[in-house]
């Protein structure tokens, strides 16, 4: 007697093709564990006869799902959740952006004894002085330096990483009930912060430098009364990797000073200075919040940033640096310290830079035209696709074990129309990451729309 199908026959809600929807049902319930290994599927004209759809429609949705290793087909038998099938080994996780690993154990263990030799116990038995020690100030007003952003140690306060330097600038420019601008495809984390501290957030159309002066002017000529501010990275955009040119970012800070709103500028991806890419903090000190770490350029676990502030807001960002973090890890503030006295940080700034090189051309190299070429560099990329792309090609890739980031943590506003799925290609090894890849590869061919041009 025939096994029966435990699946509750349905399609899945929104646009798309009677197979495109049935394939998206399928596959999320798979995933989503509401189906086993080894589970029937409803025989084809069982299955067309309770959805209203025509058999060749199952066939084709059955066959996609079978390409992408979520179903097998038993000849005489029927068609079968194959999903464990297709995760063989851990998950390759190209969705967290960290930076390529290369702190071996042997520096960890050389800075580790460094800093016992001349350990001061003081920075362990009390708490630093708000905004941290004025020594570890400049030190990172140096380092910030070093990529280009001149600043005075006064104006700076310690943060747990940029992101924490973003949330304060969020708080103290927008607040509960103010509005954030930024990118139509932007960090994820912002996304995060603005829908926590009750913001409102408009995502500004982009081409391939980054967010349009034009449509960035009509959108804060159309905004609601109340505070607002304008998020952005000029630098290797996250997720898009578009980055400004001289004229562009001097076109945004007018644009910016016409309506008189502050800019909170996240510049973690800049890896080295380029004196024809100044910082819009440099463009335009009076409004911009400028934040930076060393996560991104040397190590994820050194979560130790900073915030620039205008001077006329700079005992507002104190108040709130007060009321979400009394300290820096001394720790993490004792590593950046011997880093930078003994010339570490260099060496491992180059050395994540010249990884990062030999990653994107490894993917330039399997992806080919799929991807947008970066703007600086950097270890993400981004596909361009559209929405509806975008979440097949997450869903399929997921089935072959492949994490990549989730096409709705990304967009700014939930009905943008140019979407895309952005690869990060830091934590992985290469040999997993070329892997993933050519997986990646294949099925951005397969997913692939006949009426979609890609744009930014």
């Amino acid at each position: 007697m025939r096994q029966t199908s435990p699946w509750i026959s349905r399609l899945a809600e929104g646009a798309g093709s009677p197979s495109d929807r049935l394939v998206a049902a399928l596959a999320d319930d798979i995933l989503g564990g509401r189906l086993d290994s080894g589970d029937r599927l409803p025989a084809h004209r069982d299955l067309a006869d309770t959805l209203g759809i025509g058999v060749g429609t199952v066939t084709k949705a059955y066959s996609i799902l079978e390409r992408r290793g979520l179903v097998r087909s038993v000849k005489g038998s029927g068609t079968f959740v194959a999903l464990a099938q297709t995760r063989r080994g851990p998950l390759i996780d190209l969705s967290r952006n960290a930076p390529p690993a290369v702190m071996s154990e042997r520096l960890l263990a050389r800075t580790l004894i460094a800093i016992a030799k001349r350990v001061d116990s003081g920075l362990f038995n009390d708490y630093p002085p708000l905004g941290g020690h004025d020594e570890h100030r400049r030190l990172l007003a140096r380092w910030f330096a070093r990529l280009g952003m001149d600043t005075q140690p006064s104006r700076l306060v310690l943060t747990c990483g940029a992101h924490h330097a973003v949330s304060i600038g969020l708080s103290v420019v927008c607040g509960r009930g103010g509005t954030l601008f930024t990118e139509a495809q932007t960090y994820p984390g912002v996304i995060a912060l603005a829908r926590h501290q009750g913001t409102r957030l408009v995502g500004v159309t982009m081409d391939g430098e980054g967010i349009l002066p034009e449509a960035l002017d009509r959108a804060l000529a159309m905004r609601h009364t109340g505070p607002a501010a304008l998020y952005v990275t000029p630098t290797m955009q996250n997720p898009t990797t578009a980055t400004m040119g001289r004229t562009r970012r001097e076109e945004i800070v007018s644009i910016c000073r016409a309506h008189d709103i502050a800019i909170i500028e996240d510049d973690v991806y800049t890896l080295t200075a380029d004196a024809n890419l100044p910082q819009l903090a440099m463009l335009a000190p009076e409004r911009t919040f400028y934040a930076n770490s060393m996560s991104k350029t040397l190590n994820p676990t050194l979560r130790i940033g900073g915030l620039v502030a205008p001077k006329s807001m700079f005992a507002q960002v104190e108040a709130a640096l007060q009321a979400s973090a009394i300290m820096v890890s001394p720790l993490s503030c004792a590593v950046m310290e011997q880093w930078l006295i003994d010339g570490t940080a260099e060496v491992v700034s180059r050395s994540i830079q010249d990884e990062s090189d030999r990653r994107v051309t490894l993917a330039r190299t399997m992806l080919g035209g799929m991807m947008s070429e970066p703007g600086h560099q950097g270890y993400h990329v981004w596909l361009p696709m559209s929405q509806v792309e975008a979440q097949r090609l997450e869903l399929a890739a997921s089935a072959l074990g492949v994490l990549v980031t989730p096409t709705s943590s990304t967009a700014a506003n939930p009905d943008a129309q140019n979407d895309g799925v952005r690869l990060c290609l830091g934590a992985p090894s290469m040999a997993d990451l070329s892997t993933s890849l050519s997986a990646i590869a294949r099925l951005r061919l397969e997913v692939r729309a006949d009426d979609y041009r890609p744009t930014v």
